[in-house]
Formats: C-alpha cells, structure tokens, sequence
C-alpha cells in the first residue's frame, strides 16, 4: 500500500485552467464515490480550494493512473497533472496544511480547509485508517508550525496591513465604528478583517447603493449614501478608502472644518485606493493618522521577509512530523514500492 497526492495547484497552473477542475462542495460526494470505485483504492480525500484541487489517496501501484482518469474526466481537460508518491507525497500533505506551498507564504485559511475536506471524506466514509492518521498528524504538524514560529505573524495584503496599522494606533478594535468607503474587492477584505476583530459598528457607502447595502448587511452593519460620508463622520474612529474616483474624496477643506464636532477624538484614515482617496496633506491635520499604499504596502514587504525568515524551522517541524508518518508506514507495510 502506497499513498500518493494527484492534482494541480497555483504554483504550475493558470486560474482559468484551475478553475474547470475544482470541485463544488456538492460536487464532492460524487466525485469521491468514483474515485471509491478504482481497483486498488482504499481510501481518499479531496482537496479543493481556490489555489489547489488535489486528491489524497492510499491504495496500490494503479491508483495515481485511475486519479489522473477521474480528475480529466471532471474538467474535460487532458492537460498533465503532478503525481507525488510516498515519500514525497507525506511532507507535501505536511507543507500544504501548515501554509508553506500556497500563494501567499504561512496563510492560515488553508489548514481549516484541509481540515473541512478531511472530516468531510470522513462522514463519507472513504477515509481509510492510515488516511486517518496521516491527516491527523499532518493537522498537528500544522498547529505547531503556527504556535512555534512566526510564519503566521503580520499583514501578507494592504487591507490587512490596515486593519493592523489600526489596531496599533486605536488599541482593541471591538468597539470602534469603522466608515468603508467603496465596497470593491479591497473594501470587502477590509471589512471582513474588521468584522473578525470584533467591529460590528460598520457603515459601508458605496457609488452603488446595492453594492453598499449587501456588504453592510452581509456583516451587520449599516449602508449609507456615498454623498453622506460627511454626516457620519464626527463619530467614527476609522476611515478606509479604497474607492475608484479619480481625484481626491477627502481633502483638508473637506475635513478640517469637522474636526472640532469629533471633540478632540484621533481619527485613522486608510488610504487603499489607485490612485488616492486621501490629499496627503490631510495627514497634516491634528488628530488624524493617514496611511497610504507607500506605508501598508511596506508593512507587507517587512511581513513577507519575515516570514520567509521563519522557513527553516518550519520545514524542521515538517520533516519530523513526516518522518514519523513514513516511519510508522513502513513498519506497518515494509518498505514503500
């Protein structure tokens, strides 16, 4: 018995190209089921996620030919697809949980999605009980890279870098009231790491309402007007730009004139926008923090040098995680094909 890792992943592979072979999650009991049905198989997981879709699997010899079958069946595209085997196969299952082969260097999200595609293969039951262990151990390899180094640690994306910058200068963000202007892609990932530090005071304005209102009320907050900022400005803590106008939207003779109702409170503005939202002069003015791409974009070089940093021991944890996998493996099965 063998354990082998079949699919494609970000580091070799288009997003279009991605994209027809992920996996809905609806999707995933049938496709299972017919990678249950290979000769040779014993078990199975499958991984999908925006960056990766990859098939863990024990059986014999014959299964990585009948995975490569299964997936170009599903995507309807007979491109090459990478096929690790044992030992290889360990320390990549290792590697992935703990966030050092996604996108972005030490990511967390990847370890709950691991973990989600594990316990649902579990309910399937087409977890064997080596599968079993190996996703145990590799969920435990993963906590301790995350409590025993730095990998997670910072900003890795502006609007994070932001919400950090905030929380330096504010303290606790839990209850502060947070005003987003402009409900892009940027504005929504600002958002949403707010929301996860504890702001539920939120007010969204966006050019289009709707766009405004579904974020607020996707969060528990509350959409305004996009001509009405001024109106709620003396009582938040936080301003985040990153609408798409093409001049300035705050400017000092916008602002100073509603410094005096904010009674002396400090006021955080991010600026995230191509270009500006924000005169750079504003930052001038007393009681206001301005933070613009310069500042937050260096925050994430730091961040990402730091974690790269981190590397070494991280791959130490690994390795002695997944030696002790294979060891146990060949103890049970003899030394691997």
């Amino acid at each position: 018995m063998s354990i082998v890792c079949v699919g494609l992943s970000h580091a070799t592979t288009a997003v279009d190209t991605l994209e027809k072979f992920s996996i809905k999650a609806k999707d995933v009991p049938r496709f299972l089921a017919e990678v249950r049905s290979l000769e040779g198989l014993v078990g199975a997981v499958a991984l999908s996620t925006c960056n990766r879709v990859e098939v863990y699997a024990e059986g014999s010899s014959r299964i990585a030919t009948g995975l490569v079958e299964v997936l170009r069946r599903h995507s309807g595209l007979p491109v090459p697809l990478e096929i690790r085997v044992m030992p290889e196969s360990i320390s990549h299952l290792f590697r992935v949980g703990a966030g050092l082969d996604s996108m972005v260097l030490g990511e967390t999200e990847i370890l709950g999605q691991m973990k989600q595609a594990y316990l649902l293969a579990r309910e399937l039951g087409v977890v064997s009980p080596v599968l079993d262990r190996l996703f145990q151990q590799a969920l435990r390899a993963a906590r301790r890279v995350r409590s025993e180094t730095r990998i997670t640690r910072g900003a890795t994306s502006l609007s994070a870098a932001a919400v950090e910058f905030a929380e330096r200068i504010l303290g606790d963000l839990g209850g502060r009231r947070v005003m987003i202007l402009g409900a892009g892609e940027t504005g929504e990932r600002a958002a949403r790491s707010l929301f996860s530090r504890g702001v539920r005071a939120l007010l969204v304005s966006n050019r289009h309402f709707d766009r405004a209102n579904e974020l607020a009320t996707a969060l528990g907050g509350q959409a305004i007007p996009f001509d009405d900022w001024p109106q709620a400005f003396p009582d938040v803590d936080i301003i985040l730009c990153s609408t798409a106008t093409p001049r300035f939207l705050l400017t000092v003779q916008k602002i100073a004139p509603l410094l005096p109702l904010r009674n002396g409170r400090p006021l955080c503005i991010m600026d995230l926008a191509v270009p500006r939202n924000v005169a750079p002069d504003v930052g001038a003015l007393g009681g206001v923090s301005l933070y613009d791409m310069d500042s937050l974009g260096g925050a994430v070089r730091e961040t990402m040098a730091a974690r790269r940093g981190e590397l070494t021991q991280c791959e130490e944890i690994i390795a002695q995680h997944a030696g002790l996998f294979v060891e146990w493996h060949q103890n049970r099965y003899g030394e691997m094909p």
